[in-house]
Order: structure tokens, then sequence, then C-alpha cells
């Protein structure tokens, strides 16, 4: 429960934000964007006054990310327009923290269950968080001090537990307990275009997720330079990537995301986990990493 009330104080925060926001930059009242900040803000109210269901988690993940489309819609026109400057915040060396997940330990459940999740998120997933800021510090400290004995080191950190963390991240906000089934929209048409069909994304997905060797990753990408999509897979984050691509769907299929639930068949956990896809956040990927395009070679 404790996770829960963390992400409603978090979003509780978010909330009074956009509202102080909306105000420096003398936003009408009558603007639709304010009608669905008072409505997100009622819904909050009522939160704050009962126990936090899941369901009412839900809700409120979907509200929050309707949202946050809209402000960014909004402003990106008035932007255009030259009449607001956003300062966009950054993370200083060494202070990277563990994110919050949406949804409860046991939502995804029966196709991952609550204990992996709390395993994979608390342990594994900090783990590479620790990993990160740490070799971030080192990296820092050597540049003051000119001192860079160490640096193919502590560069080996900075890859292994930044890929980590950040993979970690895409793959939480990929699945959503109301996933599954097919993609819509621009997305949806962009793999009928290079694959064929979904279903043939699908397996090609599937089969790049379990023939990974040891430990590693399946991957969707967008490739600003060929200008389409592709499958790809990673081993131990690193290796057999393509560094000019933007991911947008991944599936962890290391041990520890599926073997106390699933045992050594990683394939009924790779087939399992279709039905927990969150292709709305796929999709958001997709719309945003698409908009980039590189000279073609």
């Amino acid at each position: 429960m404790s996770s829960y009330n963390e992400y409603v104080r978090n979003v509780l925060i978010w909330n009074q934000e956009l509202k102080q926001l909306l105000e420096s930059e003398e936003v009408q009242k009558e603007e639709s964007i304010w009608k669905r900040l008072d409505k997100f803000s009622q819904l909050m109210e009522g939160v704050q006054r009962k126990p936090i269901e899941t369901e009412e988690l839900i809700r409120i993940q979907h509200e929050a990310e309707e949202l946050h489309e809209q402000m960014e819609s909004y402003f990106a026109q008035r932007q255009q327009l030259g009449t607001i400057f956003i300062k966009e915040p950054t993370i200083a060396a060494g202070e990277h923290q563990l994110p919050q997940l949406a949804y409860a330990y046991d939502a995804l459940e029966p196709y991952i269950s609550k204990e992996i999740m709390e395993l994979h998120h608390q342990k594994h997933h900090q783990s590479y968080v620790t990993g990160l800021n740490k070799a971030e510090e080192k990296l820092k400290e050597a540049r003051k001090n000119n001192d860079f004995a160490l640096v193919k080191h502590w560069s080996r950190e900075l890859a292994f537990h930044g890929s980590g963390h950040y993979l970690h991240t895409i793959f939480w906000n990929n699945m959503s307990p109301n996933g599954g089934g097919k993609p819509k929209g621009a997305l949806m048409e962009e793999i009928r275009s290079y694959f064929g069909s979904f279903n043939a994304f699908k397996n090609h997905f599937s089969e790049a997720a379990k023939a990974v060797e040891g430990v590693g990753w399946a991957l969707l990408v967008w490739s600003p330079r060929a200008r389409r999509l592709e499958v790809l897979q990673s081993e131990r984050h690193m290796l057999l990537t393509q560094w000019d691509t933007i991911p947008l769907l991944v599936l962890d299929v290391w041990e520890h995301a599926y073997y106390l639930q699933y045992k050594n068949n990683r394939g009924d956990y790779v087939d399992n986990w279709w039905n927990i896809v969150n292709w709305k956040d796929v999709e958001n990927r997709f719309l945003k990493a698409s908009e980039l395009k590189w000279r073609p070679y």
C-alpha cells in the first residue's frame, strides 16, 4: 500500500504544479485544458478521502496520461507562436531514482506474478539505479581530478547499469493491467507496412525474445536513419544494439523476469506477455520517435 500512497502523493504534487504553470502562463479559465485539469483535481480530491483501490489507481493513471498529452499538445502549439518557454528538467550526475510503478505489483497476474514484480522492481531495477549513480559519480570525480585510470571500468558500468535502468523504465510503462489486443492508428499502419501484418510482427518479436542467447532483451525500435521499424535482440543490455535507433517496445528475458514463475520455459512467459502490452504507451513513443528522421544511409 505504501507504493500506492507514494504514487498518489506524486500525482498530487504534479497536479498542483500543473495548476501553477497554467496560472503563471495566464491560460484563460475557459480553455479546455483548464476544464480537464479541474476534472482531474476533483478525482484526486475524492481519492484522498477514501482507501486507494487498484482500479482507482488505474483510472488515475489513464486520466493523468490523457491530461499530460493534452498539456503537451496545448503548450506545443503555444511554443510555435512564441508565447511560452518551458525549461526542461535534467537529472544531475548520480541522482537517478527508481521510478514508481503506475500499477500494483499483483496487477499483472496471472501473466506475471506479484513476487516476480516485487523482486524485479525493488531489487533488480534498484541495483541498476544504484550502479548507474555510482558510475556517474566516479566519472564526475575522474573529470574533476583529471584521473582517468579507471575510465574503462566505469564506462562499462555506466553502459551496463544505464541501459538496465532506461530499458526497465520503458519496460514497466510498456505493460498495463488493461493491456493486450493490438495497436491502433499510425503504429499499426507502420507495422503492417514493414512486417506485412501484425501477426507477422508478433511472431518475429516473440521468436527473437525466445532465441536471445543467455540473458537479454527483445526490442521493437524506430530507426530514424532507415525511417522504419525493426525488431532487435540485445544481450546484456549493450550488445547487438544499433545505437542510432529508438526503443519503442521492449521485453526483458533475463531469468529474473520470469524464472520464479515459469522456470526454464521462457517461451510461455513470452507468449503470455502479449496479454499485458500497453499499446497506448508504445503508440505514444512511436509518434514522438517518428518525428526524428536523419539523412538516409
